[in-house]
């Protein structure tokens, strides 16, 4: 969230100013990117890694500040639940051997986190959502310990007026629930790219991003269950959008968005419309204020932080998100932030590889493709593939009416992988290193099977002996047992 968060609530004047601080923050964010060779730069790849810490019996352990008192990693750091943990991969060129050294990135961060929880009995579990999960791990007591996360959970009560979250999931076993704060967010885990762009190309990646995101998410697939329920496959999307609503009970003919969003429309220029867009959207949660005036940093010559701006973006959770970073004389990046969680590293550096490299290769087409796609379709595209997984039909534009066209999930994707191989070989990254994910995904396909797949059917071979609760219990410990072996999931047994 860039600023530092000392305080839980906040004035209604301090609440005015920062909105004012946010309307100089577009103005001066337009200057910034209208200089000469802004952000122009080589195209470098990072990763974000959440993950949940768990006792002995596989349930959450809320000990995340005392694991990281035992590293010094600074890749490490805290999530919003205190059995979450996050991994801040370091970038690397997307030219080269990117996910080569993405593995080195991972396996190395991943163990320096498994040994500083082992110091405190815990163990390291890397999924969209822990089977095991209870309504007892979750609640105010549940929050990381610190300001900004209490501050974060009173700040949407308050914008929803106090009145208690409502989660509505369809699937297998329904879950309505009633929910008093955002600790449910964190339920899920995710696995974040970033792709840093120049200015010139960033419409066209983010639109090819959204393109791409469905089909993507339709075989990573990794989070079919929540609270003992069999819900969707990726129940990740459902739950976030629930779960940090800050809307409330709805004012008749007055139009409320959520702060979890696929987004409203194509991009049509550039980065500018997405912080606008969110700043017009949704009210502040967070309203701190920087010391620094970003009118007065400009009219020095200076590249201003935008702290303000930056951390309301913070606060509106696009599954695809521009990212302002004024560090290194400054650039914009992708955040794509769909992906689940696991199951292995293998298994996330193919999910990423194919997603970055459709970014890269239907960005080259993506001006013929959007007029035969309705944003709405690549909207219901992103939900049909939570939902479905494998099994979704969703719709895909084609060059001749009528368009757009149904077609499987997993068809499509075979259709794509080309593409993505295409995208990344001519950004730069070498074949072998492409071919080596890609036939990751090839196999799965191949296989019909994601995480998700195989946590459905080792679910059902177990519940034929056990209660659900053990039945996920002994579920997972399968899970873990096999992510350490480091075997992509379509190779997993059902044993």
């Amino acid at each position: 969230m860039g600023l530092q968060i000392v305080r839980e609530s906040f004035e209604p004047e301090e609440y005015e100013r920062f909105s004012k601080r946010l309307a100089e923050s577009l103005e001066v964010l337009r200057e910034v990117l209208a200089r000469p060779g802004f952000g122009v730069g080589p195209r470098t790849i990072g990763a974000e890694l959440e993950m949940f810490l768990v006792d002995a019996a596989g349930f959450p352990l809320p000990i995340n500040r005392q694991v990281l008192s035992q590293t010094v990693d600074p890749r490490v750091t805290v999530e919003i639940d205190r059995f979450n943990l996050e991994c801040n991969l370091r970038p690397t060129p997307l030219a080269g051997r990117p996910f080569s050294a993405m593995r080195e990135e991972f396996e190395s961060a991943l163990a320096e986190v498994r040994r500083a929880a082992a110091t405190q009995g815990a163990r390291v579990a890397v999924t969209g959502i822990l089977p095991t999960l209870r309504e007892a791990d979750l609640g105010t007591s549940a929050l990381t310990g610190m300001p900004r996360y209490r501050a974060l959970s009173s700040s949407i009560r308050r914008q929803r007026q106090e009145t208690p979250f409502r989660i509505l999931i369809k699937g297998e076993d329904p879950l309505t629930l009633e929910w008093d704060d955002v600790s449910l967010e964190g339920a899920n885990t995710s696995l974040q790219y970033h792709l840093r762009v120049d200015l010139a190309d960033f419409a066209r990646m983010y639109n090819a991003a959204q393109l791409a995101t469905a089909p993507v998410l339709a075989v990573s697939s990794n989070s079919p269950f929540l609270l003992g329920r069999r819900l969707w496959d990726e129940t990740r999307v459902a739950l976030f959008r629930q779960a940090v609503d800050d809307r409330g009970e709805p004012e008749p003919g007055v139009p409320q968005h959520g702060r979890v969003t696929f987004g409203h429309g194509w991009v049509r220029e550039g980065p500018l419309e997405l912080f606008a867009e969110a700043v017009a959207l949704h009210a502040p949660l967070l309203p701190v204020l920087s010391p620094e005036s970003p009118r007065a940093r400009v009219a020095e010559g200076g590249l201003p932080k935008l702290d303000e701006l930056r951390l309301h973006q913070g606060t509106v959770w696009s599954w695809n998100r521009a990212i302002y970073d004024p560090s290194a004389g400054g650039h914009v990046r992708i955040e794509l932030r769909a992906l689940p969680a696991g199951p292995t590293v293998v298994d996330m550096l193919a999910n990423g590889a194919l997603l970055l490299g459709l970014t890269l290769g239907l960005s080259e087409q993506v001006e013929s493709l959007l007029p035969g796609l309705p944003f709405m379709c690549a909207r219901g595209n992103f939900l049909r593939a939570a939902k479905e997984g494998l099994d979704a039909m969703l719709l895909w534009p084609e060059r001749h009416a009528p368009s757009p066209r149904p077609v499987s999930a997993v068809e499509l994707v075979q259709r794509l992988l080309p593409v993505a191989r295409d995208g990344l070989v001519k950004a730069g990254v070498e074949s072998e290193d492409a071919d080596a994910m890609l036939s990751v995904v090839e196999a799965r396909l191949r296989a019909r099977t994601t995480g998700a797949r195989w946590q459905r059917k080792m679910l059902a071979r177990l519940e034929a002996q056990l209660p659900r609760l053990d039945a996920l219990g002994a579920l997972l410990e399968r899970y873990m047992a096999h992510a350490a072996s480091g075997r992509p999931v379509h190779e997993w047994p059902l044993d």
